[in-house]
């Protein structure tokens, strides 16, 4: 780390604000004071607006995928030090399946202000589930940390639709400006989330052929191979083709209306787009987003040319989605997919297994996330 008392630029100075105490010096607006704590003597920083404020430093950890998509040594290394002059940092690195719940839990507790992804979507599920816990108690988004996500996976659904940029790199700038903005009394951004029952979601789900294709890409990263855009498109084309010649095992149960059964399959999201390829948006739900109800996407056919029509609205620059086998809705306050036998089911990317019975419910303002305030019409 620079150590500021070899630099020019510096005024030195004494604090006695706990949970600091002892030398300091104020180096571009910044405050760095020496922390006799740590494993080895250090300098470490905070921002002077927070003391000036009187409140205490912004806690932050850093949890980091190293086995995501796209994410490298030197990135990580970079978006370390670029944080560490801004906030108490703590990085942790993911081992295992579920490690990011457990760190996100951990930190929870020991009252973090802020949880910063460095992995893709399935990472992201994690770090949610680990700071909101139990699907069945209502969040308390003011008693949690704020996530803020850098992306680091292959798609970056849940951080592109926040408007944080794909780019690593940007997408750093980017939270730089926003913890600078939370410093100077900025709150966090609210936005909503959808309830499993089992699990948090944070930005879709489906059952179905959805489920099949997922749990398909799951098996090919499981040997190895690395999960493209070109390679999730092959996988799903084959998975639409093989349903095509069965039939029908889900009914889905919307609010306020008749059950609609012979349904192949079932979406709900929890904004929009859908996912990406590369980088072209895919819409089920161009209105859905993380302000509104859950979106609602279902077919009650496989035929392919009918489905190769749908296909091309999904992509278009400017979506008007619309079909008659297509049952829709934008938002929702909840959905229920059930099915004459166990199918798969997926949740935020992730392959959760085979379901006779799912219910996906609305939860308004239910997370604080680190990411630009919402665009307004």
């Amino acid at each position: 780390m620079w150590n500021p008392e070899v630099s020019g630029h510096v005024t030195d100075g004494l604090i006695a604000n706990e949970p600091w105490f002892g030398p300091c010096h104020f180096y571009s607006n910044e405050l760095w004071h020496f922390d006799l704590s740590a494993d080895r003597p250090r300098y470490v920083s905070a921002a002077v607006n927070a003391l000036r404020l009187g409140s205490c430093p912004v806690r932050a950890v850093l949890i980091v995928n190293p086995n995501a998509t796209s994410t490298t040594p030197a990135g990580r290394d970079l978006l370390a030090h670029a944080l560490e002059s801004r906030v108490t940092l703590t990085v942790e690195h993911t081992d295992h399946r579920g490690h990011a719940i457990e760190i996100a839990r951990d930190a929870t507790r020991d009252g973090v202000d802020v949880l910063i992804v460095h992995g893709g979507d399935g990472t992201v599920n994690e770090v949610v589930n680990g700071v909101l816990g139990n699907c069945g108690v209502r969040p308390d988004p003011g008693a949690a940390p704020a996530v803020a996500v850098v992306p680091g996976g292959s798609a970056n659904v849940f951080a592109r639709a926040l408007g944080i940029s794909p780019d690593p790199i940007e997408a750093t700038n980017q939270l730089v400006d926003q913890l600078g903005g939370y410093r100077l009394g900025r709150p966090w951004r609210r936005i909503g989330l959808m309830n499993c029952g089992e699990r948090w979601g944070v930005f879709t789900a489906g059952m179905g052929v959805d489920g099949e294709v997922v749990a398909a890409v799951e098996a090919q990263r499981a040997k190895g191979r690395k999960v493209t855009a070109s390679r999730y498109i092959r996988v799903a084309v084959r998975e639409m083709l093989a349903h095509a010649r069965k039939e029908p095992t889900l009914t889905l149960h919307l609010p306020g209306a008749d059950p609609v059964t012979g349904v192949h399959f079932a979406f709900v999201s929890n904004s929009s787009p859908w996912t990406y390829a590369n980088s072209r948006p895919v819409w089920t739900n161009p209105d859905t987003t993380f302000d509104t109800g859950l979106g609602v996407f279902a077919t009650t056919s496989m035929n392919v040319w009918a489905n190769l029509r749908l296909a091309r609205q999904m992509v278009a620059r400017n979506p008007q989605i619309d079909a008659k086998h297509l049952i829709r809705d934008d938002s929702v306050s909840s959905v229920t997919v059930t099915s004459t036998t166990p199918v798969a089911c997926q949740i935020d990317g992730d392959y959760i297994g085979m379901r006779e019975i799912m219910t996906f419910t609305s939860a308004p303002e239910a997370l604080c996330v680190v990411a630009p305030t919402k665009k307004t019409a």
